[in-house]
Order: structure tokens, then sequence, then C-alpha cells
């Protein structure tokens, strides 16, 4: 594929990488699903940008990346709560932008993105998306084996992603009208489907705990600190396949909820699996965050999911011309004369 412009990496942030909705349908060769943790978020930005929903975009971990347009023109969104900084290429004074709506860029023009304020990851798309080629059907980063993406990997200072288009259309720009609802309380589960592998103690403790998420998560997965988990004869169990919201129980009975970048077969218990209507939640916890869970039935979870994308389709559906951004030139306005006089009350007289 040919890069019509480029976004020039200046410096790449803590974990800058492509994504899209996942790479399906490989599990059984030993290929991960990977794609973005938080979906919601990533459909919603693409959204805005005019883009197909699954377009590949910027995943970006705890810290925003910082890149010069190399293009006639990009339009951008970034979804998630930061601090965005345009430098424009002409020399005028830099302006903050604004999170969940899209913007313009000029060639030259240089977007800082501060650390992601809410959340583990944000995300950033572009109007055509990345000049990159699919691996098995996907454009999803898998790291740790240096597949898909841009070149298999994180971004990194000096990168030169390449881009589908040279110019953005001419649109309006755009914008969310309504906050996403990622929902609260206990991360609801399915209990299963080595449920018979803990004793009632262990499942109690496990329902009815607080854990806090540990330093030691990534896109693989959660790990968890709280209380342990009894098991009735130990951990590990036959290799099979695992999916994404899966929560194993290794020998220590600390649970660890498997993720986008899981591996596809396991040999530890599975107490629970996470509801696909809460992975986003999930996906966003960062270290320190504490959690608990809910167990409900399929027919519960398969119920909540249809809700929630419902929810996503509002959000959609209700995206909306974004009011122009008003810019003041402080300088200008300094230094002109707004006054043209002044009338003393008790004369009545000009002065």
């Amino acid at each position: 594929m040919t890069a019509a412009g480029f976004l020039d990496i200046v410096a790449p942030g803590l974990m800058t990488s492509v994504q899209d909705l996942g790479r399906f349908g490989a599990q059984a060769l030993g290929m991960p699903v990977a794609g973005a943790t938080d979906p919601i978020a990533f459909r919603l930005v693409n959204c805005l940008v005019g883009n197909p929903e699954n377009t590949a975009a910027l995943e970006i971990g705890y810290l925003g990346p910082g890149f010069t347009v190399a293009a006639e023109s990009l339009r951008i969104a970034f979804g998630g709560v930061a601090k965005l900084a345009l430098q424009p290429a002409d020399g005028s004074e830099a302006r903050a932008v604004k999170p969940w709506r899209s913007v313009l860029l000029k060639r030259g023009d240089r977007l800082s993105i501060g650390a992601v304020e809410d959340a583990s990851v944000a995300y950033l798309a572009v109007q055509g998306g990345f000049a990159i080629p699919p691996f098995m059907g996907s454009y999803s980063t898998y790291m740790r084996s240096g597949l898909g993406g841009f070149e298999g990997r994180a971004l990194k200072a000096g990168d030169r992603l390449p881009l589908v288009l040279n110019a953005a259309p001419d649109s309006e720009e755009r914008e969310l009208a309504d906050a996403i609802d990622y929902g609260d309380g206990p991360v609801r589960v399915v209990l299963g489907p080595q449920q018979d592998r803990f004793t009632a103690k262990g499942i109690e403790t496990f329902l009815s705990a607080t854990y806090t998420v540990t330093k030691e998560a990534d896109r693989m997965g959660l790990r968890l600190d709280g209380e342990t988990v009894e098991h009735v004869r130990g951990a590990d169990i036959a290799s099979e396949g695992l999916v994404t919201g899966s929560i194993q129980v290794p020998g220590n009975g600390k649970p660890i909820i498997l993720m986008a970048d899981r591996q596809t077969t396991g040999g530890y218990t599975k107490i629970a699996t996470v509801i696909s209507a809460d992975l986003p939640r999930v996906g966003r916890m960062k270290p320190g965050n504490n959690l608990a869970f809910q167990a409900i039935s399929v027919a519960e979870a398969e119920a909540i999911r249809r809700t929630q994308e419902q929810g996503i389709r509002r959000l959609i559906d209700g995206i909306r011309t974004a009011m122009p951004d008003v810019w003041l030139d402080l300088d200008a306005l300094y230094t002109a004369n707004l006054i043209s006089g002044a009338v003393d009350a008790p004369s009545g007289h000009w002065k």
C-alpha cells in the first residue's frame, strides 16, 4: 500500500500501537485476537472522523505520543481524557485540542498528547486510516510476537507512520453529543468452566472480596491482589482454549483476568468469565484500581450486551456538527484600544 502522507513520530508515548477490533478466526493456529482493549472508545473515535468502525487507529497506553503532520491536511479525533496541545506550523500560539471531536490539522502542525487521566488507554483515529498491510486479516499489533500493526511493535521516536490520505475531504467537524456510560459496580461474570475445581469457600471469597489491579497489568492480562481463592485439588488442568475475559486462578489463589493479548490456551483453572459488556470497562483499568465480582447467568449477560449495543448505536447516531472553535488572540486583545471614552456621571461629559 502506497503512503499518501505520514505521521512523523517525535515522541512515542509510553505504549502506543496500531490496533483494530481484533484478529478473529486464527486462534486455532495459536494467534491471539489482540485488538483494542476498549472497543467502545475505539469505535466512536473512528465514527467521529467518518471512518468505518474497524479502521485501524492508535491505542495510547498511559502517556500519549507527539507527532508532526507530513501531509497536506489530516483530520483526527482523540477519545479519552488528556491534555492535547497543538503547535501550528505557521508559528501562531499553541492551543488546546478538545477530545471527542474531529479536528483538522495542516502540514507541519505538531500535536502533543499528555498523560491519559481517566483510564489506562485512549485512542486516536485519523480519517482514512493508515497505509499499512494487514496481517492475517487484521491491522492489530501483537507485540509479544512482533506481528501485525506497524512493524509488529509499539511506536518509537523517528517512526513515519504512513497515511492513506494526503488531504482530508472538506467537511464540517463533528463531536460526540453525550458521554460514554461504561457502568459501575461489580464486574459481572458467568461462573465456570472449572467452577467445580474451587471450594464453596473459594467461590464465596471470589464473589465477596475486593481486589486491586497490580502493577503487572498489561494488554495480556490484569493480575489481581486480594484474598486467596481456595482450590479443591490444585490449580493445574489439561491445557484448553481461552477467551478474552477468562479468569484464571493459578496456584497462589490470586485471580488473573485475561485480556486482548492473552494466549490462546492455558492450563490453569478458570473460575469465571467476564461478560462481554463489562470487558471495555475492565480494559480501561490501571494499577491501583479496585474491583469486585458479581455472578450472573448467560441469559442475563446476553441481555446486558444487547442493551449496551443499543446505547452505543445511540451515541453514534447522536454525533453532531461541532461548534466552531474560537481562539482569542490575547496579544491583539491586550494592545487594542477597546474603550473609546468614559462618561463623568455627575457632569455627563465625555473624558
